[in-house]
């Protein structure tokens, strides 16, 4: 049976960010210590959970990775997060080497902290970067500079960390092509594993969005982030980074274990607020404030908020949407016909030879991937497969 993403989200944040419209709060520090204990119950409960019987009638279902995002996981005490390891431990059957990855903001942590947090189990960090430059981190609303970013590495790597992974943002309003360089050229030097880069995406709702709506800052140049993504992937590939998936660089053998479970269209279960869960056949989503799904855990109430069947067809398409992401991996005939039962080509043969024919699509003899030009068009491809 495929084995489970374990996705532990943690709402809270000490400010919130002009781009941000996560499930996060501010101001609740009085909430984490029976949030954390509501956590580990939700943890604790799932083993029970009718859902995880389509995975194993074993009593701890295999798990492969678990990943504490945010908001800012790091506002926790290690302590805290290592309360919900051990919670994950006891309910799944985890290997003892399993990727536990914990977002952390540059400025948060000191080599005291990693230390603690390394005792608990965390071998990856993942650092919200974003950008060198003080005038856009000023935007964005980041409270870090850059050398936080130099000295939370230098930190991390002496606490005994070997994989570390960046959050970039291009595409801002303003930002030329140089100033992108200059935060790439900045970061290089620090050697992360793993590099996540993201176009900025102006949001509803947002202090960004409303800025860019009374005329404050002007809307991001689509033209400009092409150009930038463009850049990224040559110099990030002249200094031996691997482009594995659309948004994503990694050294060799550094790709994210828990997101290519999301990219690979496998299961995954979310705990904590706004929390996401996929059993392949079901989605499933949890309340969203903090208050309400620790009073609902206290009742021992169902957390559960929303949730949608899915049918084979619209699972095909998706395992189709989620692997083209990975460029070099794509979806491999052998994995798809495994998963679903049918032949990829059979399946969608009509599409596979648009595609193909638009040059927008390669098919190798084992798998289909995304050619240089789909890379760009990639939206135009996924679609047809919906």
């Amino acid at each position: 049976m495929l084995p489970l993403g374990l996705y532990l989200h943690i709402p809270f944040c000490r400010s919130r960010c002009s781009y941000c419209d996560f499930n996060t709060y501010v101001g609740m520090e009085d909430l984490y210590e029976p949030y954390v204990r509501a956590l580990c119950r939700e943890i604790r409960a799932a083993g029970q959970s009718p859902h995880l019987l389509i995975f194993s009638a074993a009593p701890r279902p295999h798990a492969a990775t678990i990943f504490f995002g945010g908001g800012t996981p790091s506002i926790l005490q290690p302590a805290q997060l290592g309360e919900a390891i051990r919670a994950c431990r006891e309910t799944f059957d985890l290997p003892g080497d399993a990727e536990i990855t914990v977002e952390c903001n540059p400025g948060t942590i000191d080599l005291r902290y990693l230390r603690a947090l390394r005792s608990e189990g965390v071998n990856r960090l993942s650092y919200g970067a974003q950008s060198a430059d003080p005038g856009e981190l000023k935007l964005l609303g980041r409270e870090h500079g850059f050398a936080d970013v130099i000295a939370a590495v230098e930190a991390s790597r002496a606490a005994g960390f070997d994989n570390i992974s960046f959050d970039l943002i291009f595409g801002l309003p303003h930002q030329s092509l140089d100033a992108w360089r200059r935060t790439l050229n900045a970061a290089l030097p620090l050697q992360p594993d793993h590099m996540s880069l993201y176009a900025l995406t102006v949001e509803r709702g947002t202090p960004l969005h409303d800025w860019v709506r009374r005329g404050d800052v002007p809307w991001p140049d689509p033209d400009a982030a092409a150009d930038m993504y463009d850049l990224a992937e040559d110099v990030l590939g002249e200094a031996g980074y691997v482009h594995y998936e659309i948004s994503n660089w990694c050294k060799p053998g550094r790709a994210c274990a828990h997101n290519l479970i999301y990219w690979r269209n496998e299961p995954y279960f979310g705990f904590g607020p706004g929390a996401h869960s996929s059993s392949i056949r079901r989605r499933w989503w949890n309340v969203r404030r903090p208050a309400d799904y620790i009073a609902r855990i206290g009742r021992r109430e169902s957390v559960e908020m929303g949730a949608e069947d899915i049918d084979e067809r619209t699972s095909r398409g998706e395992t189709m949407v989620m692997g083209l992401r990975l460029l070099q991996e794509g979806v491999t005939y052998a994995r798809f016909a495994q998963r679903h039962g049918v032949e990829m080509r059979d399946m969608f043969g009509e599409q596979l030879r648009a595609g193909q024919e638009k040059g927008l699509l390669e098919l190798l003899p084992d798998r289909a991937r995304l050619t240089l030009k789909g890379r760009f068009l990639s939206n135009q491809v996924m679609t047809t497969f919906v």
